[in-house]
């Protein structure tokens, strides 16, 4: 059976990839039938021979998920994009727990929506006979706290200073 892959032939932190077409059971790195294309994922520059890839694709060659893809974005195929990351069990469970939470809230608004649209004119009487009979609940006024206002340290210490000044002279006139 028939591939066609990306086969990567950039070098280390460059990625760069040619569109091959070969057995699906060889490796990449192999001999390969035909380059269909390249494809550099840094600068999303994508060089693609159409004609020969819609050959292929008549003669049974089945694409990867990625490169379906990538034929599916420049419009060479008419379908859907397909899923490539894998999603491991546990992070599936997590999901669909996720999802049930999400349903079950949805229809308990759906609930509770539908129970509001039609009030019963009974429930109206009891809501009104209830505000009746409370007593309206007395209200003081805030009590306005005092604000202290910064003491001035700076007053004090020039007294004292003027202080012994004034002492000074006063010693050396006896």
């Amino acid at each position: 059976m028939l591939a066609i892959k990306l086969a990567r032939v950039g070098r280390k932190n460059c990625p760069f990839f040619r569109i091959i077409v070969l057995d699906k059971r060889k490796d990449t790195f192999g001999a390969f039938l035909e380059n269909v294309g390249t494809y550099n994922p840094k600068t999303k520059e994508l060089n693609i021979k159409a004609e020969s890839i819609k050959d292929w694709l008549s003669k049974g060659a089945q694409p990867t998920k990625t490169v379906h893809n990538i034929l599916v974005s420049q419009g060479i195929i008419d379908e859907k994009k397909v899923g490539v990351s894998r999603i491991s069990k546990k992070r599936k469970a997590k999901l669909e727990a996720k999802k049930s939470k999400k349903a079950e809230a949805a229809a308990t608004k759906q609930e509770a929506a539908k129970t509001d649209e039609t009030p019963a004119p009974v429930e109206a009487k009891k809501v009104t006979e209830t505000k009746a009979e409370e007593k309206p609940v007395e209200t003081k006024p805030a009590e306005a706290t005092p604000v202290e206002e910064p003491k001035k340290e700076e007053a004090p210490k020039e007294e004292v200073k003027e202080e012994k000044t004034e002492d000074k002279p006063a010693e050396e006139a006896k």
